[in-house]
């Protein structure tokens, strides 16, 4: 069989910030990969929306590019899947049109639902069942809070999907989820199914006709439409898989398990994403009734999470500092400009000189605790700190931002799989291991989502017997050394976490004071303390 003839699986993987397309053939190895970035809109209220149909353009952009590199490609493809960001809202209508812009899951305007949902007496029963904080990045809280404040937007809609759920719905015509998305925002991650328990705690029996069949996009495909093969220039009836959610599937790509051997992987992106694979019936429910149960595409294992909410989106905020000073003084800069420098920078600072909690996104932080008033700060500066202490600060603050999310899940674990380009940084990855105060392991793998949603397609056509015939081909080849933490650094960062932990407690009724509204000029109480 010459390369011309080699069948391929397309992934693709619609992120907040890029969609991608990523062609792969059989032994796992990627063939080719287009991308085109996603854009999203901002506003003063707390509000993060995205454009449904620029959506799916984009996402067809993606695929007829990737036909620009790879001869015969849809000849050649024997099954497409698809995953995309996890949570957030994208409400569909009559003739499958969208319900305005798609809210995502760095939208914050559910705060004052979810405190109001977390203060409920069902809100313990509801954890138990999901394995799930409540937060306003998820569906539930989002839908809960539209039927409070936008109802005509639900009595509009006919089905409540997310993003790879509205890409697959283009894809094939077919309105489905996964057991993934279903099972953490709606279900019981034990039976992977809804949960009545848990839509009526959310205070949506009225609306649960918007919530979508289940599909297992790792035993299950539907066709590739007419219209959409007409759009794309894949060939009509291609098999195409509904993946997991863009967490787990990344985590699959990575390693978070391979055979045998349940292990642990963080994914340092615009989000910080630290998981651990386990057996269903071993999950860890805390006290604080936060983090994730999402299951994964092997039987009866899930992956138990804790999420910070920004992970790089912290590295990009400080650079971008520098690339605005810089264009301040008559040069040209961007943030990412500043990348090559940041070894630099590491070399020449010291560790645990500054304390950093890496909290930047407007929507406050969901793990290893709920606050949507969390935010970002430096503690401990001085006239003697130089802007190469601020970022050692920062990639410190992420590694112990992780140590504080394994915690909550129980023990360290003895080989955390890293992924995300931030990761192939030796100086990050050795800051991060010490942080966290155990081994890791580079995968391999650059694409790590899109290559677990072509897993299960893979799976899916019969293309491997089990998820651990692929595992075995696709991922554990692809991982690289163990690497241990240095011991002194580990212990110095064990020290610092210690004070990381019992700062950020302490600044909770700062953050509160804080996110309080500023008062109105005309209001009484202002002009009598002016005037004092």
């Amino acid at each position: 069989m010459t390369l011309l003839q080699e069948p391929l699986i397309i992934g693709i993987d619609s992120g907040t910030s890029i969609v991608k397309a990523v062609a792969f053939d059989l032994t796992g190895e990627q063939v080719g990969m287009a991308s085109r970035l996603n854009h999203y809109e901002l506003a003063g209220d707390g509000a993060a929306t995205q454009s449904m149909g620029q959506s799916w353009a984009d996402c067809v952009a993606t695929l007829q590019a990737l036909a620009e590199q790879i001869p015969d490609l849809a000849r050649r493809t024997i099954a497409v899947s698809v995953t995309g960001q996890g949570d957030g809202t994208w409400l569909v209508g009559r003739d499958n049109a969208p319900v305005g812009d798609a809210w995502l899951w760095l939208d914050a305007r559910a705060a004052g639902t979810v405190r109001t949902l977390r203060g409920s007496p069902a809100e313990r029963a509801r954890y138990v069942a999901t394995g799930t904080g409540l937060s306003t990045c998820q569906q539930g809280a989002q839908l809960a809070h539209m039927l409070r404040t936008a109802p005509d937007l639900l009595e509009k809609a006919e089905v409540a999907l997310h993003c790879k759920d509205w890409l697959f719905l283009n894809l094939t015509g077919v309105r489905a989820t996964d057991p993934s998305e279903a099972s953490l925002t709606f279900g019981d991650f034990r039976t992977r199914r809804y949960d009545d328990f848990v839509i009526d705690a959310l205070g949506l029996r009225s609306v649960n006709r918007l919530l979508p069949p289940i599909v297992d996009g790792a035993t299950q495909t539907f066709p590739l439409s007419a219209a959409a093969a007409t759009a794309t220039g894949l060939l009509q009836g291609t098999p195409v898989s509904l993946g997991f959610m863009d967490i787990v599937s990344t985590g699959l790509g990575a390693g978070v398990y391979t055979r045998g051997q349940p292990a642990a992987c963080t994914v340092t992106g615009s989000t910080g994403i630290h998981m651990k694979a386990v057996h269903f019936s071993e999950f860890l429910l805390n006290d604080s009734n936060t983090g994730y149960a999402i299951v994964l595409p092997v039987p009866d294992l899930v992956a138990q999470i804790q999420s910070n909410m920004a992970a790089t989106l912290n590295i990009d905020w400080v650079l971008s500092l520098a690339a605005e000073i810089a264009n301040g003084a008559g040069t040209s800069f961007q943030a990412s400009d500043f990348v090559p420098r940041i070894e630099g920078w590491l070399q020449s600072s010291q560790p645990a000189r500054l304390l950093y909690h890496p909290y930047i996104s407007e929507a406050g932080e969901r793990g290893p605790f709920i606050n949507a008033a969390a935010r970002a700060s430096f503690i401990g500066l001085s006239q003697n700190h130089h802007f190469a202490d601020l970022v050692r600060a920062v990639i410190e603050g992420l590694g112990l931002a992780a140590r504080d999310c394994y915690t909550a899940m129980g023990t360290i674990p003895a080989d955390i799989r890293l992924s995300g380009g931030a990761t192939r940084s030796g100086s990050l990855r050795e800051i991060l291991s010490a942080a966290i105060g155990a081994p890791v392991r580079l995968s391999g793998r650059a694409e790590a989502g899109a290559a677990g949603s072509a897993m299960m397609a893979a799976v899916a056509i019969g293309a491997f017997a089990s998820m651990d015939d692929c595992l075995d081909v696709w991922v554990t080849p692809r991982l690289g050394a163990l690497e241990h933490p240095d011991p002194a650094l580990a212990a110095t960062y064990a020290a610092h976490f210690e004070t990381y932990q019992r700062a950020r407690i302490g600044l909770e009724p700062v953050w509160d004071a804080l996110s309080a509204p500023f008062p109105h000029p005309n209001d009484r109480w202002h002009h009598e303390r002016l005037r004092a």
